[in-house]
């Protein structure tokens, strides 16, 4: 969770400390698909180090946007809760803004993104 009675400027300010930085979003927006295991994870996002990854997952569980879930066969995955949905709306606004700008300046991506119809 944020600073404790922290003041903050701005909504927007408080909103990038609870995301901290550009790891935590990529992830989120992983996961917004689905839930993944580690293992998955670590290979949609092979720039992020298995350190990273680990205390990255650990601080979106402390803050309530992700949980680990235990699958039947006991294998562990990680899901958004519904603090983690509600950043649906802000993570695809994010994504489509990356595929409009990422085009015009003609950036490549790892995998072809689109923008929905």
């Amino acid at each position: 969770m944020p600073k404790s009675r922290r003041l903050y400027g701005c909504p927007v300010e408080f909103a990038l400390d609870m995301l901290g930085g550009k790891w935590k979003t990529v992830i989120l927006a992983r996961v917004k698909e689905r839930p993944m295991r580690y293992s998955e994870l670590r290979r949609t996002i092979p720039s992020l180090s298995e350190k990273m990854l680990s205390q990255r997952l650990a601080e979106l569980v402390d803050t309530g946007f992700m949980r680990l879930e235990v699958e039947s066969d006991g294998k562990e995955r990680y899901a958004l809760t519904t603090g983690g949905r509600e950043l649906t709306a802000a993570l695809q606004a994010l994504y489509e803004w990356g595929v409009m700008h990422g085009r015009a300046m003609d950036i490549k991506f790892r995998s072809s993104p689109t923008l929905p119809h």
